[in-house]
């Protein structure tokens, strides 16, 4: 910290980008936009826009940009969920990139010698939590089908920020700096982010990873057979195996074998309006549009968002939702998801019925959707590793995705100057839950579910509204419902939507963010049965919408991030 605060330059990155918060933002336009949780990365997704890529190609820039700028959040060494909308062909694509247990993995994989679940922060670090990464997969897969620029390009911002340098930001050195921080793991890791006494490099510090960027250039060159294959997926395999804590099982076959996945769209409507996301092994599409369609009995738009009640009634919709999605949701490459059943609008108008506008649900808890297994989800556990972005060309392609490596800064693992992902501890450490199978236990191959929820708004009209997305583990499920709430109940900007104050019902608890307007609202909340907890505010959304035949972007000014017009 003191080294923080004698830093000349530390000081005028700070200040800079806290004025950057507070300019206002680009004029809107007909052409294409981009929005990320870092300046680097948006500029490299409008580059990319401007040198004619498509919403796709601009994404891809985003995502491994990210990767370098990022690296406590997301990148190529994690997986991640991207719903596109084409729209020449007026048709909708979801990508499933997210990460894959070693086939040789058991539902008995995280238990200890006693038969007993681990602790997840025990198994955190080092190889055992890593699952095969994704997100190369994934763009490689949606590159050849919406793609214009040719595959090296997409890369070229992201090696030369990574060769060139790029400053350490105030929220990048908060999470060096967090005690829990995998960071300090590798020996690599700690002689590039930390300083000999153990402190992180400061603020503004400027940072070259020469070994990412040429691990980039292989991919570039050679595509995804140089992530999947040879001597990088050696690394990778040797790297988790070797690792001094909780070494993996994986082998080079579960890498050479991993291939991403085109997924159904999930859609349904609110308020006249299409609500669109990602299929399970995301629990977002069901989820959010669970959230949304339990309160389109009540007239959130006459309440306001000044009003108590609504609050109250969002937060026991959301403790609904989320309570069916303990229930039910996994890979549905394993288990049977009931998706119909729970976005049945018969279905989500009898759980609507549960909800009062004056008084709280005393226990929250799953439903009987049609077509339901005894088969359970489980537990649910974080994500803190996430990032969202999004992008729209001038064609009127829009591309939303969510890319992640899981906690901060991942497994600890590192390999070819990047984090590698602990994805497997989305997993349910214990194989039953409440007598049954967890839908959501470690099985050979399977992917663990997931929070994210890419998810676009398609308008009475047909056409675009709203694409967003955000990160912030099992808060990006609340944070997405709050945002079209906003938008399309009480006719916000997506910008005012995303920096509303946030509020999260699960369980029989209710959390909402601390130092805000809806702190204020703990008595009237409690007064109608809540058990409220204030929270501090650690949530990073990112969105674009369709403004009077413009598009405008909005990012969430908790975080570093922004947006730019082409």
């Amino acid at each position: 910290m003191l080294s923080r605060l004698l830093a000349p330059l530390a000081l005028l990155i700070a200040a800079c980008a806290a004025s950057a918060q507070q300019t206002p933002a680009p004029t809107p336009t007909n052409q294409g936009a981009v929005s990320a949780a870092d300046p680097r990365a948006a500029e490299a997704g409008v580059e990319v826009l401007r040198a004619g890529g498509t919403a796709a190609d601009a994404a891809f820039a985003m995502m491994v940009a990210l990767t370098v700028v990022e690296p406590q959040s997301s990148g190529i060494g994690g997986g991640g969920f991207l719903v596109y909308h084409d729209q020449q062909a007026q048709g909708l694509t979801s990508y499933d990139g997210r990460e894959t247990a070693p086939h040789a993995a058991t539902p008995a994989y995280f238990l200890d010698a006693a038969g007993q679940p681990r602790e997840r922060r025990d198994i955190i670090p080092g190889g055992m939590s890593v699952g095969v990464p994704g997100n190369i997969s994934l763009m490689a897969k949606a590159h050849e089908d919406h793609g214009r620029l040719p595959w090296a390009r997409l890369f070229q911002p992201a090696i030369r920020i990574a060769r060139d340098g790029f400053a350490i930001t105030p929220r990048l050195y908060r999470a060096l700096e967090s005690p829990r921080s995998t960071a300090r793991l590798t020996s690599w890791s700690r002689g590039f982010y930390y300083q000999p006494d153990g402190t992180p490099k400061p603020v503004g510090t400027v940072l070259r990873n020469t070994e990412f960027a040429a691990f980039l250039e292989q991919i570039a060159a050679r595509g995804p057979e140089a992530f999947y294959t040879g001597p990088a997926a050696e690394a990778l395999v040797q790297a988790v195996r070797g690792a001094e804590r909780n070494p993996s099982i994986m082998t080079r076959d579960d890498v050479a074998t991993y291939q991403a996945r085109e997924r159904d769209s999930r859609c349904g409507t609110y308020r006249g309006h299409r609500i669109c996301g990602m299929g399970p092994p995301s629990s977002g599409a069901t989820t959010v549009f669970a959230i949304l369609k339990q309160l389109e009995r009540f007239d959130l738009r006459a309440m306001g968002r000044n009003d108590p009640r609504a609050w109250h009634l969002i937060a026991d919709s959301m403790r609904l939702a989320y309570a069916d999605r303990a229930a039910y949701l996994g890979d549905p490459d394993f288990v049977r998801v009931p998706v119909e059943g729970l976005m049945d609008e018969a279905y989500l108008a009898s759980r609507a019925q549960l909800l009062s506008v004056d008084r709280a649900i005393e226990h929250a808890e799953a439903g009987t959707p049609p077509g339901v297994t005894r088969q359970r989800a489980g537990q649910t556990v974080p994500e803190e590793g996430t990032t969202h972005f999004v992008a729209v060309d001038s064609a009127g392609n829009v591309a939303t995705y969510t890319s992640t490596i899981e906690s901060a800064f991942g497994s600890g693992i590192t390999v070819n100057g990047m984090f590698l992902n602990n994805e497997l501890t989305d997993f349910n450490s214990a194989p039953e839950y409440e007598g049954a199978p967890a839908a959501n236990r470690v099985e050979g191959g399977k992917r663990p579910l997931s929070s994210m929820s890419p998810t676009i708004v398609y308008a009475p009209d047909g056409e675009v509204r709203l694409a967003v997305g955000a990160a912030g583990g099992l808060t990006i499920i609340s944070q997405v419902a709050k945002a079209i709430i906003g938008v399309l109940d009480w006719d916000m900007s997506a910008q005012d939507a995303i920096a509303m104050p946030q509020i999260l019902g699960m369980g029989d608890r209710v959390m909402v963010e601390r130092g805000t307007a809806l702190e204020s609202m703990v008595p009237a909340l409690t007064a109608m049965g809540h058990q409220v907890t204030p929270v501090e505010p650690g949530y990073k959304a990112n969105a674009i919408e369709r403004v009077n035949g413009r598009w405008v972007g909005a990012a969430d000014p908790r975080s570093e991030g922004t947006w730019l017009a082409q």
